[in-house]
């Protein structure tokens, strides 16, 4: 049996799961995803979010409506007359009269192992936290903030030097291949929902652009989790001291080194090894401003940031 399904989602995280849905065979009626953002340097270009460039391609049709809590739209919506609809990163709250709609109502896939980490910055907040295992979830959307029960789930380990940028791109990967298995099960009716306990609830906020700068009289473990939670967007960041002034530097990628100690801020040596407030963190990749991303060598060949020198 064919689903007839809507899609609905916006960034990279999301095109994957939209390509093995329509792969697996399903009808997906629509998709729907957010507007098109001014982008570019100066942000006077108007561009489609990666889902929408990849359903056009597909030749489906794309809603973007700023909001889904006007009548006419939930009406649009409803007239679908959907099996399902499976949301990916879509960037709104989804109201009752959406959730209801589909026959099947609304299924979510989350980048975490919920209860822990439910909201906007999964991957990030995990990495940031220290977690050793976080995972993907396909849920039954109810109207709480990823409260729903869960129908689908795989694990995922997070390695020593793992970046959010790579831990997307493996959750990713892992998330998309569920879809054809949730949505065949949904047709036999074989899914089994799970409530989700009330113990362990974290809650994953919106990343902070104060959060970002590197305050380098903190733990150097808490520091290195900060760099590659972060890592590549927004980016942790400090300052080092130029003929020019200040400028203004992105740590991508670091480790962690407990045995070494210094002044916090203080470049240790000749490879970028830098005092915390307890051990040390190695700077391994960066991005000065303006500048493309680097390894430390070149950073170091570029940015005349020595032993002795102190970051800002």
């Amino acid at each position: 049996m064919t689903l007839r399904l809507a899609f609905m989602g916006t960034p990279d995280f999301a095109a994957p799961s939209l390509t093995e849905i329509i792969t697996a065979g399903h009808d997906v009626a629509c998709v729907y995803t957010q507007p098109p953002r001014p982008a570019g340097r100066r942000g006077r270009e108007m561009t489609k979010s990666p889902v929408h460039e990849l359903a056009e391609g597909f030749g489906i049709e794309v809603r973007t409506p700023d909001s889904l809590k006007s009548e006419e739209e939930q009406a649009r919506f409803a007239a679908l007359e959907l099996d399902a609809a499976c949301v990916v990163a879509y960037g709104q709250i989804l109201p009752p009269a959406i959730l209801e709609a589909p026959e099947f109502g609304c299924l979510n896939l989350h980048a975490s192992l919920l209860p822990r980490w439910r909201g906007a910055a999964p991957i990030q907040r995990a990495i940031m936290a220290g977690d050793a295992m976080t995972g993907v979830q396909i849920m039954q959307m109810a109207e709480g903030l990823d409260t729903g029960d869960i129908l689908l789930s795989e694990t995922a380990r997070i390695y020593p030097f793992e970046t959010a940028g790579s831990l997307h791109d493996r959750l990713m990967e892992t998330g998309s291949h569920m879809w054809p298995r949730a949505l065949a099960a949904l047709e036999r009716g074989g899914l089994t929902a799970t409530p989700q306990g009330e113990d362990g609830v974290t809650y994953a906020r919106k990343i902070e652009k104060a959060e970002a700068r590197i305050d380098w009289t903190r733990p150097g473990e808490e520091i290195d989790r900060l760099i590659r939670g972060l890592s590549p967007f927004p980016g942790a960041w400090f300052e080092i001291e130029t003929p020019k002034g200040k400028a203004r530097v992105k740590a991508l990628q670091s480790k962690y080194e407990p045995e070494e100690s210094g002044a916090p801020g203080e470049v240790l040596d000749a490879a970028l090894l830098v005092g915390t407030g307890e051990g040390a963190v190695r700077l391994t990749r960066l991005q000065r401003e303006g500048r493309p991303v680097m390894d430390a060598e070149d950073f170091l060949r570029g940015a005349q940031t020595g032993k002795g020198e102190r970051l800002l």
